[in-house]
């Protein structure tokens, strides 16, 4: 009799799929380690944006935000060109093909500034820049009597009078524009004037949108003391770093300070002066420590304010850079007719522009003090005032009072090159 067959072997149940990890999913430390990890701020802005995970990890996080800072230097996307006869100034964009956020985000802001007014009171308005700082666009007309504080990536415009004539009249004046840490506060517009016989500033609130005038102060009384006749000032030649704004003395000697928070003034020596040496340009390194760059010929140096074996803090030479040989590899000019102007110094990077004779070229550089690297920018047309254009902090990303209502979320297309919005 033949033996049956065996009975089938049960058959294994099948696993079921595995779920795919989303973002969602990751958790917002991991996202931000992640983030942390990214090129550049305009790429964090894309990533941010792409889902409301993305978002919640960067504006609930105000520890990422510093570290990011720390890691990435706030990208350079332009720069602002006043040329005589025209009514605005020009914006040239640097040409960032091997960073393509970087190019999206100069496609997609307002550098041609057409949100400015083009008549206020009747009156066809010529706005000439004064300050570039913080994201923000301070402009001024002059046949209006107003200013315009404009930042371009977000379109926020601010419309407000000139100060009074009784800190402004028959005086050079200048402007700066304060924007407040992690858009907690209102912005605040500093005026201020000066003269050899010593200056005035004035303080403009958003939130009021009227001008506090602070008393004139004499130079006698500004401490350390100097003999009298010892100051001559240039009235727009200000530097804004970490709150103060600085003014170098013809002599390259000292230099006025304004602590933008008390509203007082003071005075600082400067660094040795070094013969053959152009004009002092006050900065920020890297860290966010006080510098002091100047060339000689087409050498940098670079004072930093620190202390010293004996714990008093000074001026301390920092570092020298030779400039000549890398300036001619960069622009293929003869050496021997080079002119060298610092533009600003901002986060560790000195901008400047190279004068070539007898062609008349001029380019636009970039000194990393950190690393030393020479970058080779952009060509320049003119050169009437220039105004870097640096891109700030995104209010968008920052989670505060004013910004608690729900925003749209972006994804960028590709193919067609803009922004899409998801309500």
């Amino acid at each position: 009799m033949a033996s049956e067959p065996p009975p089938p072997l049960p058959k294994k149940l099948k696993s079921p799929p595995a779920i795919p990890t989303t973002i969602c999913a990751l958790g917002d430390d991991l996202l931000r380690e992640i983030f942390l990890r990214l090129p550049s701020l305009p790429t964090l802005v894309r990533a941010a944006l792409t889902c409301r995970s993305s978002l919640r990890a960067v504006r609930s996080s105000p520890a990422f935000r510093r570290r990011f800072r720390e890691l990435h230097s706030p990208p350079l996307l332009g720069l602002f060109l006043d040329i005589f006869e025209t009514d605005t100034p020009v914006f040239r964009p640097l040409r960032l093909r091997s960073d393509p956020d970087l190019s999206a985000a100069v496609r997609g802001a307002d550098f041609l500034l057409t949100r400015l007014p083009d008549d206020v009171k009747g009156s066809a308005p010529e706005w000439v820049i004064s300050d570039c700082h913080d994201g923000y666009v301070v402009l001024v007309s002059y046949t209006t009597d107003h200013i315009a504080v404009y930042n371009p990536l977000t379109r926020a415009l601010h419309l407000f009078p000139i100060p009074p004539e009784e800190i402004c009249e028959d005086r050079c004046v200048e402007y700066h524009v304060l924007s407040p840490e992690e858009d907690k506060g209102p912005l605040r517009v500093i005026s201020v004037c000066h003269e050899n016989s010593g200056a005035q500033a004035a303080v403009l609130s958003s939130e009021t949108r009227e001008w506090q005038i602070f008393p004139w102060v004499d130079a006698a009384s500004m401490q350390p003391a100097l003999q009298p006749g010892d100051e001559k000032y240039s009235s727009d030649n200000g530097k804004l770093v970490n709150g103060l704004i600085y003014w170098i003395e013809a002599s390259q000697t000292s230099a006025r300070v304004l602590n933008t928070t008390t509203l007082q003034f003071s005075r600082i020596d400067l660094p040795p002066r070094i013969e053959g040496q152009g004009e002092l340009t006050v900065g920020e390194t890297r860290g966010g420590k006080l510098c002091i760059v100047c060339t000689v010929k087409l050498t940098l140096f670079v004072w930093s304010w620190r202390a010293g074996e004996d714990g008093i803090e000074r001026w301390m030479l920092h570092k020298t850079f030779p400039l000549l040989w890398a300036i001619d590899a960069l622009t293929d000019c003869s050496v021997d007719d080079h002119e060298l102007k610092i533009l600003t110094i901002v986060n560790g990077f000195v901008y400047l522009s190279v004068y070539h004779e007898p062609d008349r070229d001029v380019w636009f550089l970039s000194l990393c003090l950190e690393t030393a690297k020479l970058d080779k920018l952009c060509p320049i047309l003119h050169l009437d005032h220039l105004c870097p254009y640096i891109m700030a902090w995104p209010p968008s990303l920052v989670l505060n009072k004013q910004s608690v209502e729900p925003i749209q979320i972006l994804t960028y297309d590709d193919d067609v090159g803009r922004w899409e919005t998801e309500n």
